[in-house]
């Protein structure tokens, strides 16, 4: 079996952020990044998170209102202004390029990354959420995997644990490994209670990647369920995370690798 290279542990070491996306909208990704904003908050770590652009926002008290961005502000008990963490929030729920264009704005890869590294400190743990998929256009011709690369920055992979969701994890690695993006792991939600109890995702996933691949299982009663409900599931995912920031790059051959 080949082993297709796409990213390699080493990578990890010193990092000074990541970058949460998902295989689609709607996989829980918001509360992910958010339980580990609070994780990391909990040890120690500076976090600056930031959602640049944000779409489908309501109108509130001081103009629209980002919700994505609101979650990951308050688990970082951030003395930042909101309009740090997302600096483009946008009203109607289509891609944030859509949804600018529609209220006649323009928004550019220039003006997300620098959204993205206003105010960081170089000890600062920066935390970024995309919006959508890995290739969901944020703005003119910039998707988020290119906004991950132009940050420079490993990348988390959240997915609904459901049937279908090792094509689309397997998917968005494809594209990481062709863009040379880190992959620092795999997080399976579980939007809703498992009706095949055959069925093991996480699993199934960690046998075609040779990286660490969460699950979050279903909370009853939590649809919609908060970053509080997710992190006790996140703590050695956390714990990694804290352990590689600020470490000098160290010089390993361990590889997360996909298989074909």
């Amino acid at each position: 079996m080949k082993s297709i290279q796409y990213a390699v542990e080493s990578d990890m070491a010193g990092l000074t952020g990541l970058f949460v996306t998902g295989t689609d909208t709607g996989v829980g990704k918001t509360w992910v990044a958010a339980a580990l904003t609070r994780l990391l908050v909990q040890r120690g770590l500076l976090v600056r998170p930031r959602k640049p652009v944000e779409s489908g926002c309501a109108p509130g008290e001081d103009g629209l209102l980002p919700q994505d961005a609101v979650a990951l502000w308050e688990a970082a008990g951030s003395t930042e202004s909101l309009q740090q963490v997302c600096a483009y929030p946008l009203r109607a729920a289509f891609s944030p390029e859509r949804a600018a264009a529609l209220e006649g704005r323009t928004l550019n890869l220039d003006q997300l990354v620098t959204a993205c590294q206003s105010g960081i400190g170089a000890d600062d743990f920066l935390l970024v959420e995309g919006a959508g998929g890995l290739l969901s256009p944020l703005a003119a011709g910039t998707t988020n995997a290119d906004l991950a690369a132009a940050l420079r920055l490993p990348v988390l992979v959240v997915a609904a644990d459901r049937l279908g969701v090792i094509n689309h994890t397997l998917l968005t690695v494809e594209v990481l490994q062709h863009r040379a993006l880190p992959l620092v792991g795999v997080v399976l939600n579980q939007a809703g209670p498992m009706t095949d109890l055959l069925m093991d995702n996480v699993a199934d996933v960690a046998h075609w990647l040779d990286c660490p691949v969460e699950r979050v299982p279903h909370r009853p009663g939590h649809q919609a369920p908060a970053w509080t409900a997710i992190g006790p599931f996140l703590h050695g995912l956390a714990n990694r995370l804290a352990a590689t920031h600020a470490t000098p790059k160290a010089n390993s051959n361990a590889n997360c690798a996909a298989h074909e």
